[in-house]
């Protein structure tokens, strides 16, 4: 049984690498090819496409990749032409994996999408393709499924993976990971983004956030970076000359033992938000992207904690907003009084209890791509 699966981000590649466990424990001799990151390829899939020639975001920042990803999309459609899946999966991503399930219904694959694109916040325009090219979605946050039940998309809430995965994750402490701390300050955890273009548009402006906190209050600021995160030549020397330490692919260790995060709005918000970790978030793009993309946003927030929430939990410091003046004047009172820092987590504790749905979500999606194939 030959299945295609695809996913295009780091949190994609992650919840595709566990939905592959889930479907190869029901059958053994599946066989997964496709567009696969770091995980997905640990879990057995054949690489067809690397996920991470495709991990760009932005109206603007995308178009001087598009030869590059033209090249990855063709080459997933030749090979479901010479080597036809019995289904294919999607995951995220919904610029490239729309248009990828549509060429794929035509070669007759039935496609099962993984994490619903956020249409009920911007470009509508999408549900008609998705009606008409997706055989059943598999959404992860609870407000989804009424939502495009109601457009006529037969769909599954099965509940966000990661509630599963973090409750599992065995976690230790970044000094018995070997990392070295001069003094016993809280940690203040730094997480700019998982791809170059965020880091590099985020991560100055955190530098300097961080120079206005430790004005006021002792703070011990770890840089979380993704594994295989792509370094430039200048960035490891910056954060030593900053006295930032920097991890990478620790993340959730670093986060579980901070204080407080400053978090790029996206999966870490969530991440941290499930972990019980108070935050400011933010969210910086090409000017350009923001006046064209700011137009077809419906949504009352931009993060998605606030978003699950149904109303501000966490503060959104977004496009220019988003200046070290503003995160340092969010940031101080959070750090200072622990009443405020308990109210942000009992309002954390609200959303971490919506995203469980009761089973482990990989197997309910499990059982959803079997009654597809039957």
């Amino acid at each position: 049984m030959r299945i295609l699966i695809s996913a295009g981000e780091a949190s994609g590649d992650l919840y595709a690498a566990r939905l592959v466990e889930a479907i190869r424990a029901r059958h053994p001799d599946a066989e997964f090819l496709g567009c696969a990151g770091p995980r997905m390829q640990a879990a057995g899939v054949r690489a067809v496409v690397d996920a991470r020639s495709l991990n760009v975001v932005g109206i603007v920042e995308v178009l001087s990749h598009l030869p590059r990803i033209w090249r990855e999309f063709r080459k997933l459609i030749a090979t479901a032409r010479a080597q036809p899946p019995r289904l294919a999966i999607l995951t995220d991503s919904p610029d490239f994996h729309l248009p990828l399930a549509r060429r794929l219904r035509r070669l007759g694959v039935p496609v099962v999408y993984l994490v619903a694109p956020q249409v009920w916040a911007w470009r509508s325009n999408r549900i008609l393709a998705m009606r008409r090219d997706i055989d059943r979605l598999l959404c992860i946050f609870p407000f989804e499924r009424q939502f495009f039940e109601k457009r006529g998309i037969h769909t599954t809430y099965i509940g966000h993976p990661l509630a599963e995965i973090i409750n599992s994750h065995c976690y230790q402490s970044l000094t018995d990971l070997g990392f070295v701390f001069s003094n016993p300050r809280p940690i203040l955890a730094l997480l700019p983004g998982s791809r170059p273009g965020e880091v590099s548009r985020h991560l100055p402006i955190l530098i300097e956030a961080v120079a206005a906190i430790r004005r006021t209050h002792p703070i011990t600021p770890v840089l979380a970076l993704p594994d295989g995160f792509v370094f430039s030549p200048t960035l490891p020397e910056r954060i030593r000359a900053e006295s930032i330490q920097l991890i990478v692919g620790r993340t959730w260790d670093v986060l579980a033992q901070s204080e407080l995060a400053l978090a790029a709005s996206g999966t870490v918000t969530i991440e941290a938000a499930l972990l019980g970790i108070p935050m400011v978030t933010f969210y910086r793009v090409n000017a350009l992207t923001w006046i064209l993309g700011r137009r077809l946003v419906r949504a009352p927030f931009l993060t998605m904690v606030n978003l699950v929430a149904g109303r501000q939990i966490v503060p959104e410091l977004i496009q220019r907003e988003m200046t070290p003046e503003r995160i340092a004047a969010e940031a101080r009172p959070l750090l200072q009084d622990s009443s405020l820092r308990a109210a942000m987590r009992a309002g954390l504790a609200e959303v971490s209890q919506r995203l469980k749905a009761g089973r482990d979500p990989m197997e309910v999606a499990a059982e959803c791509i079997e009654e597809v194939m039957q």
